[in-house]
Formats: C-alpha cells, structure tokens, sequence
C-alpha cells in the first residue's frame, strides 16, 4: 500500500481529461450518475486514504461549475477509480468529491426535503438519503472541514436560486467516469497513469482542462489558438506560472507568493463572456473583447501579431476560454522580451539604446560570478517580474530609469544578506512592495520618483559587479 493515498486535497472538482487514457485488461469502466454513484450499498473509504482537506472554496467551485453547466444534457464531475474486493468498492481516487456529495446529500435531506413540490424526486432523495454510505472519521482536520463544508453546502442549497431543477441535475445529469479494478495493485497504477503517468497534473495542466471546457469559439479557432499552447515546452509553460504570472499577480495584491500549486489555480479562472451576468465590471472586458474580434475581423487579422492584439494586464479579470491562451502567449512574449537570448531588452543594451546605467545592469546582472546559486536566481525573478509589469503597464516609456529604480530595489536585498531564500523575497517583496506602488501609478514619474534607501553594509559574497554598480549609482558607500 503506498505511503500517499491518492485523491489529492487540491483536486480540481471538474475533470474531462480522461475519455481517452489506455484501459488495463481488467478494467470496468461506466458512467454513474451522483445518485447511482452514492447508491452503491458496497461503497467504502478506506483507511489508506489521506484525511479530508477539502475546504469551503472547494465546495464553493464545484457548486459555481455545476450552476454554469446545469442548462446542458449532462456533465462531467470527472473520474472515480474504485478497487473491488470482499463485496466492498474502496475509493481509490475521488474521495474529496464523494465526501463532498455526501454531505451535500445529507444537506438536502435536512433542508429541503420536506419542502419539494416534485414528489419523484422527493422520493429519490428521500431513497437516496436512507441508503448512501455514511462513514466515520477519526482524524481532526477531516472532522474539522467536515463541519465547515456542511455549513457552506447549507448555505448554497437554502438559497432561492438552488431550485428544484438544480437538486434534479445534480443528482441525474451529473456524471463521473467511474473505473472499477479488482488488484489492488492495479488500481494504483491505473490510478498513477490517469494523472500523467506517475505524477500528479501540474497546475498549468488543470488550467488548460479547465479553459478547454470553457472556450466555446468554432474548433478551427479552438484549435489554432491551443496550438501554441501544446507547441510550447510543459517546463516552460510551468515556468511561466509558478515563476512570473503567480507571484506578479499576487504580489501586486500585496500577498504571499511563494510555491504555485494546485490550490492556487484559482488566480487564473476568471469570467466567461457568454455566460456572465451584465455586471459593470464585466462590461469592459465584454467590450475590448468584441471590438478586438471586430477590427481584426475586418482587417483580415488576429491576435498573433498580424492584427490587433487584446490588450492584456497583469491584474486584470481572466476571461474564460480562447481569451487565457491568447494571455498565456502573451506573457511568454513578454518574459522572452526580458529573459530570452534576442529580448528586446537584450538588443536595445547591447544597441547602446539605453542610457545611464540601465545598459550597464543588464549585461552585469547576466555576467556576475554568483548569478547562479539559488538565491541570486529568487533575486532575478523578483528583478524581471517587476520590469515585466512596469513594460506591462507604460511600455518602454522612460525605460532606462525603470531598469536603474528596479535593480536598485531588487539587488538591495542579495547585498544586504549573505543567503537568500524564497521566503527572504517574498518577504521583502510584502515589506518594500514597488508593485503596489507601480499598480497605483498614472504615469511613470509617479513609481520612479518613489525613494529606495542606500544599503550600509555589504554582507554578500561573489557579487563583485553588483557591489560596483551601487557604488557607482551611490546606493552604497
């Protein structure tokens, strides 16, 4: 039995990934429906798995995704791998969801049953609820989060909007792929496989699945833009996420951005344009979005650089579908601009296009003996993330002195430390946070007038080139 139960506490809820993955021989494979699912008398947790961490924003994603579905035929919560042995079916993988409809279904129970006008679904419920599974739980923290989630079902399925048709399409057209192994041994490694051969999705591949589901343009369109998607390299496009657009956008909300994982996927869900509501704040994006499609409608052009590009921002509201992949090219553009071997950065540097010292800092911070340990690499992310969103926000306007108040900013913290972790840049990032001062900013006098204080003490090794660029620039004595 392996040390990690499966059925990760950051699962995504919804997951149609799996239509097409191998099958091992002796392999049962159905579709179930929420109440044939919870039906089955022979339904176990095990005591391998893992406690259950699923928390209210959970509850919270699975319920807005099944309001956004509930008009189609039916929908796919994602996958259930089940081992059969002894009469019973133990959950290898879907623990977090099954737990999650069970109280869901004892919710309803308590709540709304007495109240349905449809007496046939009043009597499946009623059925429903007499006969799942209910299984008891030792551990504090499933205990803990059993209760809160309870409170957070409650509150969603006594709202008006939860009606009678929402409880039906829950419990008739709300799906899973179910796969049933009897070994044990099997089932973990189907289990395994399911989730990219041996290891869990990264959080950029539930973001793909995720906007898959939601990009509702003709295929050609779906299939030229996901294109550059899958062309891409998956490190890099990991990368991109963990390293750049995470902490840029967290740090410009003043918050923590340390480690990218599948809990944080969220940052980058956002509206779907065809399914949202008129609110005002959707308006805007609603409006660039059609007229973008419209002018490169009549020009013959598109956003790949032939036409008008959507003008995408770091803190803006993610649009759903086509619109995130369009983003996700453009930020690989633009870090390319910054990192990539032929940057434009890079070019202008070596042109002599910049002036002061900003020339001087981009080819020393390339070139300085200690760039490579792993603290210099934090410090060079916080350096490009915040150069990206200043070209971000005003362009290549005044340049040059954004590059000289950045690297000032940034560098200040490798030399005043002799070691620098992840937590010693996020931590600077919260105390000294330039974004939020750039997020503030109407032009670009308002961020580069911002005063950074000298450094005293030099207390970093190998950074011979750092300490004469401060010296020089008089950030140090």
């Amino acid at each position: 039995m392996p040390e990690r139960a499966p059925d990760s506490e950051n699962e995504e809820p919804m997951k149609n990934e799996t239509d097409h993955v191998a099958q091992p021989a002796a392999l049962g494979t159905r579709i179930m429906s929420v109440d044939a699912l919870l039906s089955e008398a022979a339904l176990r947790i095990p005591p391998y798995q893992r406690p259950y961490k699923w928390t209210a924003r959970n509850v919270q994603q699975l319920f807005g995704d099944i309001a956004t579905h509930k008009d189609k035929p039916s929908y796919r919560l994602g996958t259930i791998v089940l081992h059969r042995q002894h009469g019973r079916l133990d959950i290898v993988d879907g623990q977090q969801r099954t737990i999650t409809l069970l109280l869901t279904i004892r919710a309803l129970v308590a709540l709304r049953l007495p109240g349905l006008l449809h007496t046939a679904l009043q009597a499946q419920l009623r059925s429903l609820g007499e006969g799942m599974i209910q299984p008891g739980f030792e551990s504090e923290i499933s205990q803990a989060n059993i209760r809160n989630n309870y409170l957070a079902i409650s509150r969603i399925v006594e709202r008006a909007d939860f009606a009678e048709d929402s409880i039906d399409f829950l419990l008739n057209r709300c799906q899973f792929v179910v796969f049933e192994l009897t070994d044990i041994s099997e089932a973990f490694q189907f289990f395994d496989s399911q989730n990219a051969r041996g290891r869990e999705l990264d959080p950029h591949d539930l973001l793909k699945a995720y906007h898959l589901r939601e990009f509702d343009d003709d295929e050609q369109v779906k299939a030229n833009t996901v294109a550059r998607w899958e062309n891409a390299d998956s490190e890099d496009l990991a990368e991109l996420f963990a390293r750049y657009l995470y902490r840029m956008r967290n740090w410009s909300k003043g918050r923590s951005a340390r480690y990218f994982g599948k809990d944080d996927t969220h940052l980058f869900k956002g509206i779907n344009l065809d399914t949202v509501a008129a609110y005002p704040h959707a308006e805007q994006l609603r409006i660039v979005h059609h007229f973008v499609d419209a002018c490169n409608r009549q020009s013959g052009g598109g956003g790949d650089g032939r036409g008008m590009a959507f003008p995408f921002r770091l803190d803006q509201t993610i649009i759903n579908g086509r619109r995130f992949f369009d983003m996700t090219a453009h930020y690989q553009e633009r870090i390319a601009s910054i990192r990539g071997k032929l940057g434009q950065v890079r070019q202008l540097a070596e042109a002599g296009s910049l002036d002061g010292y900003a020339g001087r800092i981009v080819k020393d911070i390339d070139t300085y003996e200690g760039r490579g340990r792993v603290g210099d690499g934090f410090v060079r992310t916080m350096f490009d993330c915040l150069l990206i969103a200043y070209i971000d926000r005003f362009g290549l306007a005044d340049l040059s002195r954004a590059i000289e108040k950045i690297f000032i900013w940034a560098y200040t913290v490798r030399l005043q430390m002799e070691t620098v972790q992840l937590p010693t840049v996020d931590n600077y990032v919260l105390g000294n946070n330039l974004f939020r001062v750039l997020g503030d900013a109407i032009t670009p006098a308002d961020f580069l007038s911002r005063e950074l204080p000298a450094v005293e003490h030099i207390r970093s090794t190998r950074t011979t080139k750092i300490n004469q660029l401060f010296k020089d620039m008089r950030y140090a004595a």
